[in-house]
């Protein structure tokens, strides 16, 4: 179990140096997974301040979804989010997708927030 966090770890750490050197400014797509519900936030880096967030636990999405652990609630979250980032101004994200495997929920979240107008 050690072993398995360390190397995440060193996973996330490693993606996130990659994100700030090709980053140019942009605001990053945070992704966090838990096995109960997914969780999604851009970050300005510059200030340090969240812009915005979304998760399968807000009131906006929980009445929607079945359950925080699937598919259709990582989409609900990237529409969810996308409506919020461009109502905040962002338009222009880099995804850091923190050492998950871009696959299932997180690449349905950040499928869903494309579909919503942001581009990264």
């Amino acid at each position: 179990m050690e072993k398995t966090q360390r190397l995440f770890a060193r996973r996330q750490k490693r993606l996130r140096i990659g994100i700030r050197r090709k980053a140019g400014g942009r605001a990053r797509l945070s992704v966090f997974r838990s096995s109960k519900h997914i969780y999604a936030q851009i970050i300005d880096d510059a200030k340090g301040a969240t812009v915005a967030a979304a998760s399968s636990i807000d009131k906006d999405i929980k009445t929607k979804i079945k359950t925080g652990a699937d598919i259709a609630a990582a989409k609900e979250v990237g529409r969810l989010l996308a409506a919020r980032a461009l109502a905040a101004g962002v338009k222009e994200v880099v995804f850091d997708r923190g050492g998950y495997l871009f696959h299932g929920r997180v690449k349905a979240l950040a499928d869903a927030a494309r579909e919503g107008g942001l581009s990264f």
